[in-house]
């Protein structure tokens, strides 16, 4: 126990390192090329803080553990919603561009609609809970789609949304982001070596993590399910949420809202796409009450975006989504099999 402790400790210091140094290196790549800070964040970096989901995914899938495997997407996706989100609205509101809550939420709530989906079919064709290796390689084809629509939206109009992304709700412009825009440009081969540094501090702390609260778990009697929708889930989405509220703190809200949105479709689409199209995943534990939360949590990050106050998620909101992760935890405490 003692040892698990200090690995849950040690890979939280690696983590939080980890992502100051993947945030400073991002946003300079993303200056070198013109991309704005929202697409850096939809693709670079979601890509990059979505690994440990992969590498946990795939492994647990091959060591003949999908309901962990399924779990740990399904609780990430719910974490970087309804945590991440909520956590960095509440230090920085979230400005949401127009763009943004027609183009790309949209595809978040799809991706959970369709795990949805999946999870109903022994009520649509009397089939087993289980996502089929023809399920992964659909995934896959829908994560080939976002990437090409993501590329293609880059090379439009990368510093119009920029311009937005940073103009549009309060708090959004900060002296600080204005100075760091002002500055010159990192080296490039210095960005890639920060990054990269960050990215090896985010997989080895989030691993470590991830394998102290595992053992913890496990000595509590936690199922796998439940490990996958809790401890799982929180510790490989850790990176998401050092990445972001480093970057909200440090004047780019947009990285922010680009990686949580990124992450998510990666999650859905390319972890659970690669790993089903290796072995097929049964959802075992996780039922439609869970793929029920994260759809609803998909429609409150839309919805949120729209009403209140104009595109942006403000403090009130980001509480509001903290409480029902809360609330969402309380249910499976409540739920343990006895």
């Amino acid at each position: 126990m003692l040892l698990d402790i200090g690995l849950l400790i040690v890979g939280l210091v690696l983590i939080l390192a980890g992502a100051n140094y993947m945030t400073d290196g991002s946003v300079g790549i993303a200056k070198r090329f013109g991309m704005s800070d929202f697409i850096i964040g939809l693709t670079i970096v979601a890509m990059m803080t979505s690994a440990p989901e992969l590498v946990v995914s795939i492994t647990s899938a091959i060591n003949a553990s999908p309901e962990m495997a399924i779990g740990n997407i399904v609780g990430s996706n719910i974490f970087n919603i309804l945590v991440i989100v909520g956590l960095t609205a509440m230090i920085k509101p979230i400005g949401v561009t127009q763009g943004i809550l027609i183009n790309e939420i949209p595809l978040v709530i799809l991706s959970s609609v369709v795990l949805l989906v999946m999870g109903c079919s022994p009520w649509l064709d009397g089939g087993p809970m289980t996502i089929t290796r023809v399920d992964g390689i659909l995934l896959l084809i829908f994560f080939v789609i976002f990437m090409r629509y993501t590329i293609s939206s880059a090379r439009k109009a990368p510093e119009g949304q920029a311009t937005e992304v940073a103009a549009s709700g309060a708090g959004t412009a900060t002296g600080e982001s204005a100075e760091a825009t002002a500055k010159a440009p990192m080296p490039m081969w210095k960005a890639i070596l920060i990054t990269l540094g960050g990215l090896v501090g985010l997989i080895v702390g989030g691993q470590w993590f991830v394998d102290g609260a595992s053992g913890i778990a496990r000595g509590l009697g936690w199922s796998e399910g439940l490990i996958g929708l809790t401890i799982l889930a929180a510790g490989t989405s850790l990176p998401e949420l050092a990445t972001s509220i480093v970057a909200a703190t440090k004047g780019f809200p947009g990285m922010c809202l680009g990686n949580v949105i990124g992450s998510n479709i990666f999650n859905i689409f390319l972890v659970l796409g690669a790993t089903a199209t290796i072995t097929p995943l049964s959802f075992g534990g996780i039922g439609l009450t869970d793929l029920g939360v994260l759809t609803v949590a998909s429609l409150l990050f839309w919805l949120f975006g729209w009403f209140y106050k104009r595109r942006t998620i403000t403090r009130a909101e980001g509480a509001l989504m903290l409480a029902c992760y809360v609330a969402y935890i309380i249910y499976l405490y409540l739920n343990l099999p006895s």
